[in-house]
């Protein structure tokens, strides 16, 4: 069992596929990895460190940058299927051949064509506060939610008070709780990861918009995704509607959903303790999710 903590664990570097990838990896070495991916603009330190120690009690945990993002090298892709081959390279690159894997708004969406290309890596899959292909915007532009627009666009002092507006809701509640996640947030104030530069917000924008146009039938690849998954969202998403979550496991043949209460896009950061019980049964139960099956009564 790793001493470390997410405010502890030292940074490091593996080469693979050309680019040097920064990432931090503790935890209990129980059974498989589970590899977390990361949401749009986000580096190392943009975890809740509740989440990942609660789940490093249990099991290893892996967060790193893909290319481009931050402390690692190389260039952002425009696509989700060229940060998912990186995010395979790098997977290998640690002598991994199977791992849990966990995506995060994008990085849920790189989590499913990571699991689409290599099936035979991705044991199970936790997506969060995520949206298939073609998903539902409303009437926002470059398949982004008008909501995300306008936040994003606004400026915020200090500046970490954005993800006040992104992860949680309006309410007393919702906003109290995400004051405690900010605490978490800058609670690691040693070798902190580096910032992003300007090339990752532009190249990921383009990826959304290329995930939200993608050809051929509505939802249809996602029957593919055969490993039981667990989707998490609030039900009050206004970043990636709550919708495409149920869209998720509609679709997916082996999923099931969470929902919490008045939560935004950060849910699992305000019921952090829930959503840590919730993923831990999850990996540790058998590899399929039971199903409720009827039959016509005979005659």
């Amino acid at each position: 069992m790793s001493t470390y903590t997410a405010v502890t664990v030292p940074t490091q570097f593996v080469e693979a596929n050309g680019i040097r990838f920064a990432y931090r990896r503790w935890g209990k070495r129980n059974g498989l990895p589970l590899v977390f991916n990361q949401h749009f603009t986000g580096n190392l330190d943009n975890w809740d460190p509740a989440v990942l120690d609660g789940l490093a009690k249990e099991r290893e945990v892996i967060i790193f940058n893909n290319a481009g993002v931050a402390s690692s090298t190389g260039e952002v892709p425009t696509t989700f299927t060229g940060m998912a081959k990186n995010a395979e390279a790098f997977i290998g690159g640690l002598g991994l051949t199977k791992v849990d894997l966990l995506g995060f708004s994008i990085g849920g969406m790189v989590a499913q064509q990571i699991t689409l290309d290599r099936p035979d890596l991705i044991r199970k899959l936790i997506l969060v506060g995520t949206a298939p292909r073609n998903h539902d915007v409303g009437n926002g532009q470059g398949h982004m939610t008008p909501e995300t627009a306008a936040i994003f666009g606004a400026t915020y002092n200090p500046p970490e008070n954005l993800w006040l507006k992104v992860f949680f809701t309006d309410s007393e509640k919702s906003q109290a709780a995400g004051r405690e996640f900010l605490k978490r947030y800058l609670s690691r104030t040693d070798n902190r990861d580096a910032p992003i530069n300007h090339k990752v917000a532009p190249a990921q924008i383009a990826a959304i918009g290329e995930w939200g146009s993608h050809p051929g039938e509505r939802f249809a690849y996602l029957k593919n995704i055969k490993q039981p998954a667990l989707v998490v969202n609030g039900n009050h998403d206004v970043i990636v509607y709550t919708v495409n979550s149920l869209y998720l496991v509609q679709n997916m043949p082996n999923a099931k959903l969470i929902l919490y209460p008045d939560a935004n896009h950060g849910s699992w950061y305000e019921y952090h303790e829930d959503f840590v019980f919730e993923t831990n049964r999850f990996l540790d139960e058998s590899d399929r999710i039971p199903t409720i099956t009827t039959g016509a009564a005979a005659d």
